[in-house]
């Protein structure tokens, strides 16, 4: 049976997708997520599975990668629509070609992993899907997010996290406080990072269970999240900044982690 093609906005099945192209809300609702582009689906399709539905531009059918997709997938869970039914999906990256719809993963409970990120309140889709990118190249197992964080599965924040969503565990809605009492309790450390005052990263051992706790975009972590952690270090700027980038302090610290644990990996 060859894939359906739809040529009609009424279309059931047309209009759930598009409904939840356009809608946070009902993305987060039915703890759902929209896929968009070649690399993300492929990227779910290895890691995860398959996913609901694929939606593609008839005009991308030639498209090797798209073709690739296509051979995947059953007939049944694709759907190819003319190109002003796709656009008309709502707002999609220029010349997407393809998007998924798959449910938003639900990590196991279970106790946090040597190396984990705590993120407080990061209101930007692309600081946070930077941060769950780098956090995936860096080894970390686990990444908590507070209630007021962006939501981790819009298509903003997987466009930026170019699959680390399928590579880490993203525990959302975490009382960050909470967790950092129980992981020192159990002999874990939690790193904060902070814009000054803090150590210089350069000159401090972090070795261990670590969670590294970053803040808010424009106020850093709270003082209750602040005052739970072992340590507090700030990365040093002899080019005069006041700061940088949340996306980019979180992979400097991520990076002098990892630095650490390979060095004393190689020694050992």
């Amino acid at each position: 049976m060859p894939p359906t093609r739809i040529v009609s906005r009424q279309n059931p099945r047309y209009r759930e997708v598009a409904r939840l192209v356009s809608s946070s809300r009902d993305r987060r609702k039915a703890n759902r997520c929209v896929l968009e582009g070649e690399h993300l689906v492929a990227v779910h399709l290895e890691r995860i599975g398959l996913p609901e539905v694929m939606v593609v531009n008839e005009d991308a059918l030639a498209r090797p990668g798209v073709a690739g997709l296509l051979a995947r997938l059953p007939e049944s869970r694709l759907l190819v629509v003319p190109r002003a039914l796709f656009d008309g999906m709502g707002a999609l990256p220029p010349d997407v070609g393809v998007i998924a719809v798959a449910p938003a993963p639900r990590p196991a409970q279970k106790p946090p992993g040597d190396l984990c990120l705590l993120l407080e309140a990061i209101q930007d889709p692309g600081n946070l899907g930077s941060m769950l990118r780098t956090a995936a190249a860096f080894g970390v197992k686990d990444a908590y997010l507070s209630r007021d964080c962006a939501f981790a599965w819009s298509p903003k924040v997987l466009r930026a996290g170019q699959g680390a969503h399928f590579q880490i565990a993203i525990h959302e809605d975490a009382d960050l406080i909470a967790l950092a009492r129980s992981y020192r309790a159990d002999g874990g450390h939690v790193v904060a990072t902070v814009a000054s005052s803090g150590k210089p990263l350069h000159e401090v051992r972090i070795a261990g269970r670590v969670a590294v706790a970053v803040g808010n975009e424009g106020a850093g972590l709270t003082a209750a999240l602040r005052a739970e952690a072992d340590l507090a270090v700030t990365i040093p700027m002899p080019g005069g900044s006041e700061s940088l980038n949340a996306a980019a302090a979180a992979a400097v610290v991520l990076y002098e982690v990892a630095r650490q644990r390979l060095t004393a990996a190689a020694r050992r």
